[in-house]
C-alpha cells in the first residue's frame, strides 16, 4: 500500500510542477500580447520581430522565484532543475525540468523544454491582395519543439 501511495504523491508532485511552468507560460504569452499591441497602439509595427529577440521575462511585472538569469548556451548542469533561464545564444527562454518520471524529451534528449517568440505573418485570403507581401497577424509564445508531459 505504501509503494502505491508513493508512487501516486510523485505523479501529483509532477503534475503540479508542469501546471506550474505552464501558468508562467501563460503568464507570458498574456505579457506578450500587451507588448504585441502597446507596439501596434504606438503605430510602430516594424518593432514587433524585436519582441522575438527580447527576454520574456522582462515583461513581467514579477519575475518567478525560479528565474535563474540569463546564460549564453545554457546546460542542464549549468542551470538547477526547476528553473527557467533565457539562452542568450538562441533567444529562447528554457524551462528546466525537475521531475522528469512522466516527461519525454524532445530531440535533443535533454530534460528541458525550449520556447520562443513566434511572429505569424499570413497572405491575405482575397484574390485581389494575394500577390501583396504576407501581413502581420500576431504573435505566440511556444515551444520550439512539442513536448510531451504526462
Amino acid at each position: 500500500m505504501m509503494g502505491l501511495f508513493l508512487n501516486r504523491m510523485l505523479f501529483y508532485v509532477e503534475q503540479a510542477e508542469k501546471t506550474a511552468m505552464e501558468e508562467v507560460a501563460g503568464a507570458i504569452q498574456s505579457a506578450l500580447a500587451m507588448q504585441y499591441g502597446q507596439i501596434l497602439t504606438r503605430g510602430k509595427p516594424s518593432d514587433v520581430p524585436l519582441l522575438a529577440q527580447d527576454n520574456p521575462m522582462n515583461w513581467l511585472q514579477k519575475k518567478p522565484r525560479n528565474y535563474a538569469g540569463e546564460f549564453y548556451d545554457p546546460t542542464t548542469l549549468t542551470v538547477g532543475s526547476g528553473n527557467w533561464v533565457f539562452d542568450l545564444k538562441t533567444r529562447d527562454l528554457v524551462y528546466v525540468v525537475r521531475n522528469a518520471n512522466y516527461f519525454k524529451p524532445g530531440k535533443d534528449g535533454k530534460k528541458w523544454i525550449r520556447f520562443h517568440v513566434a511572429i505569424n505573418h499570413e497572405v491575405s485570403r482575397l484574390p485581389s491582395l494575394q500577390s501583396a507581401p504576407a501581413e502581420l497577424t500576431g504573435t505566440l509564445f511556444e515551444p520550439v519543439e512539442p513536448y510531451s508531459w504526462f
